[in-house]
């Protein structure tokens, strides 16, 4: 099968002719009609992560049909439409049995901890635990580009921050992450500012539903800013990129119990960002992460999709070849554009 390869941290990556993806006794092999490209990839061919072996094919966000299954699956057949989540539940240690299968002891994440999606065929694990069907109306790359921003922006939203309508919810960063916040909350009755460094970035915030946005480029005083336009700072703040900067105005921000979201990675040199203890203390702020969304989660985001209340077609950028896959991926550290893009064509 052809797949997107790098055999060195940093150097770049080809496509080539790899051997075949085959099952394991509990996993499926599917055929990738989509697959997303994130800045974890791109955190991932950087070397940040620990997890990867080399030589390595990356992607994690995906969707496609059911190949060929292991003896042990018994929920799925071959030729169905599925997506998985990018944190995949063994199924059966503490986390998983307590519901939490995006901390899963033994996790298996597709692009990291095995080979990815930037490949004709994918092997996942742990196939009846973590496979999610798709509804026949929902397009593959529309599935696709959920992956892990949507989906994590989705439980950073909904299941950590919990938001209520009415509250004010702070998005630092408006790439494929905090543009997927910010549809979201506005989607559960919240009020969102958007801050970014790009006008181009602000004015998409705003069409998907951001009533303010802030110039961090151009403001001096981000938290500042902020305050004076939610009289007293956010409910809710969401780091969306994973950056010291940003990490600390989104905590710095916040009204007094205040929740803060972490959701963009801090990898690399920005591991353990300095954060303004004294006001986490002092004004009683939470501070929860979101590492991506449990498979029977996804029917609640499935049901917002279906009535139309999220739309994450519009976060697509560009459709592109399996062969334009590599310079894409080491352009990521740019941040150019402010759509998500997505190889349909193998």
């Amino acid at each position: 099968m052809k797949a997107v390869i790098f055999e060195q941290f940093g150097q770049p990556p080809r496509v080539q002719s790899v051997a075949d993806a085959t099952p394991a006794a509990t996993g499926v092999v599917i055929k990738v009609e989509a697959t997303g490209l994130c800045r974890s990839d791109w955190h991932g061919w950087m070397g940040h992560d620990a997890d990867i072996v080399l030589p390595h094919v990356p992607g994690h966000e995906l969707a496609g049909t059911i190949q060929a299954m292991g003896k042990h699956v018994t929920r799925w057949r071959l030729g169905q439409r599925v997506t998985v989540p990018f944190v995949g539940g063994c199924g059966h240690c503490f986390e998983c049995n307590s519901g939490n299968h995006q901390v899963c002891e033994n996790q298996f994440q597709p692009g990291f901890t095995a080979w990815g999606s930037f490949a004709e065929y994918v092997a996942v694990d742990f196939a009846d635990t973590n496979l999610v069907a798709l509804p026949d109306a929902l397009d593959f790359a529309t599935a696709a580009s959920l992956g892990c921003r949507f989906v994590t922006s989705f439980r950073a939203i909904v299941d950590q921050a919990k938001v209520k309508p009415g509250e004010w919810v702070a998005v630092h960063g408006c790439g494929g992450v905090g543009l997927s916040a910010i549809m979201i909350a506005t989607a559960m009755g919240a009020n969102v500012v958007a801050i970014d460094l790009t006008e181009e970035k602000l004015a998409f915030a705003r069409e998907l539903g951001a009533i303010a946005t802030i110039n961090a480029r151009e403001t001096q005083d981000v938290v500042g800013a902020m305050r004076e336009i939610t009289k007293g700072g956010a409910h809710v703040s969401i780091d969306a990129l994973g950056h010291p900067s940003t990490c600390f105005n989104s905590i710095a921000n916040l009204r007094r119990r205040g929740r803060h979201v972490q959701v963009g990675l801090m990898l690399g040199d920005h591991a353990q960002p300095p954060v303004p203890m004294d006001k986490i203390i002092a004004h009683e702020l939470e501070i929860y992460g979101s590492h991506g969304m449990q498979a029977f989660r996804y029917n609640a985001l499935m049901d917002m999709l279906a009535t139309g209340k999220l739309l994450p077609q519009k976060l697509i950028g560009k459709e592109i070849t399996l062969d334009d896959a590599p310079a894409a991926l080491m352009a990521m550290d740019r941040f150019e554009g402010t759509g998500i893009n997505v190889i349909t064509k193998f």
